[in-house]
């Protein structure tokens, strides 16, 4: 019987990934805390998973297939063919130099994300313990 880790990782492996990514977009608002009229981006990280898991599962994805097609997005990156979006950051206290950091939120946002990361690594470790259990006949 062949075993797909697809099936058997589920959305975790993509969710790592994503969670990476965000990692480095808070960390770089958090470089520029100090940069003026520098803009804070996230990613919306349940709406990414979702069209992964929609496209993982055979959903339909929207491409730009011809240079004429309009570009809906600015900055972002491709995650296992789903495009991500980076979204600006709406500031609870706007700064006098234009800058949208909230460096206490953004370490906030940046430990939570680590710790969701963590949670995913724990539970495919022991989705792998279990595969291999399985393959050693445990």
């Amino acid at each position: 019987m062949a075993v797909s880790f697809d099936q058997a990782f589920g959305i975790h492996e993509q969710a790592m990934k994503l969670r990476t990514q965000r990692a480095e977009v808070l960390a770089r608002n958090l470089a520029n805390a100090d940069t003026p009229n520098f803009k804070a981006q996230d990613i919306d990280f349940k709406n990414v998973l979702r069209q992964a898991k929609e496209s993982r599962d055979g959903g339909i994805n929207m491409a730009r297939t011809n240079a004429k097609h309009l570009n809906t997005g600015g900055s972002g990156f491709t995650l296992d063919g789903v495009n991500v979006e980076l979204k600006y950051r709406q500031p609870q206290q706007a700064s006098i130099d234009g800058n949208t950091v909230e460096t206490e939120q953004e370490l906030a946002r940046f430990a939570r994300n680590a710790g969701d990361f963590q949670a995913s690594m724990t539970i495919l470790n022991g989705k792998i313990r279990g595969l291999m259990g399985a393959i050693r006949g445990e």
